[in-house]
């Protein structure tokens, strides 16, 4: 059952499912470049996939306070643009970050390969950059620290994170509504076997980049959601967690990026396991050194202050 709170004209739709999390509406006023997709939700033995996503959210989970630090963290499922692995990817991590005492929100965000053509590269960064201004804007509310909001990424949900880590902005003064306003900045990455770049190159993954940005792309468009080409001064610091036998997304993506930070002198940490196929979530069921990398992010965040040893 769902019950409906009222939190203000930008923030309505709040609801609790199952006393565990919350459902927030990125878009209570309405939203831009709205589809008119029948909602579709897939099930394989990893649980929900969402494709055709009509309404964006963000799916709450609180820790419980005695546990709680002040750090929070956006996590993106991947899918490769196509779908989001929602449980493996999100669900299952935001109750490794509650463990860890990290306020964490799952982005449903709205698909882009069910977009329309004038849509379909604009949805999925428009979603996570709301979302970021929503847990800022609440942040005293939900005992967050503002300075202290992360993003985590998957494969494509890792190239929406490093999209958002170089296409943020400090808030946008000439809109009407009040919540643009706020700056959509993550304070920390962590990306996660990520699609950086859509450049012509043996190690892109065509697939995304297809399903964001279409089969004839602009050189335009290639090189601003090549995220190793964006990065700049401001860029937030990140982890990079990936193995040598990813052959569907390979380690290039995530060197790169890193080669990008360290040009302009920004916080960062590469970690590449030898063992590990793509898309093992948590990994909690491998048995390669790969099944550390939640320990290996735990340690980077108490480095990082973000976290209590």
């Amino acid at each position: 059952m769902k019950y409906l709170l009222t939190i203000s004209i930008y923030f309505l739709c709040l609801f609790i499912v199952n006393g565990q999390n919350k459902i927030v509406s990125l878009y209570p006023e309405g939203v831009n470049c709205r589809n008119e997709l029948p909602a579709k939700t897939d099930y394989d033995e990893s649980g929900r996939i969402f494709k055709k996503v009509v309404d964006p959210e963000i799916w709450y989970y609180p820790t419980p306070k005695k546990d709680k630090t002040q750090t929070a963290v956006l996590i993106i499922p991947g899918g490769g643009y196509y779908g989001l692995w929602f449980d493996k990817e999100g669900v299952e991590v935001a109750n490794w970050l509650n463990n860890l005492g990290i306020s964490a929100f799952v982005l449903k965000h709205r698909v882009p390969h069910w977009e329309s053509e004038d849509c379909r590269s604009k949805v999925a960064l428009s979603d996570a950059q709301r979302s970021i201004r929503i847990i800022r804007a609440n942040s005293k509310k939900w005992e967050i620290n503002p300075n202290k909001i992360g993003v985590l990424g998957f494969s494509a949900g890792g190239h929406l994170a490093s999209t958002l880590s170089t296409h943020h902005d400090n808030g946008l003064n000439e809109s009407e509504l009040e919540i643009d306003k706020i700056s959509s900045r993550p304070d920390f990455s962590i990306l996660v076997y990520p699609v950086i770049t859509m450049q012509d190159t043996p190690y892109t993954n065509m697939g995304t980049r297809i399903n964001l940005l279409g089969e004839m792309p602009l050189e335009d468009s290639l090189n601003y959601f090549s995220n190793e080409l964006q990065v700049k001064e401001d860029t937030p610091p990140a982890i990079l967690i990936h193995t040598d036998e990813d052959k569907v997304v390979p380690p290039e993506n995530s060197i790169n990026y890193y080669l990008a930070l360290r040009k302009f002198n920004i916080p960062a940490a590469l970690h590449i396991w030898e063992g590990g196929l793509h898309g093992l979530g948590l990994a909690d069921n491998y048995k390669g050194a790969f099944k550390n990398w939640p320990e290996t992010v735990k340690n980077w965040l108490v480095e990082r202050g973000l976290l209590s040893d």
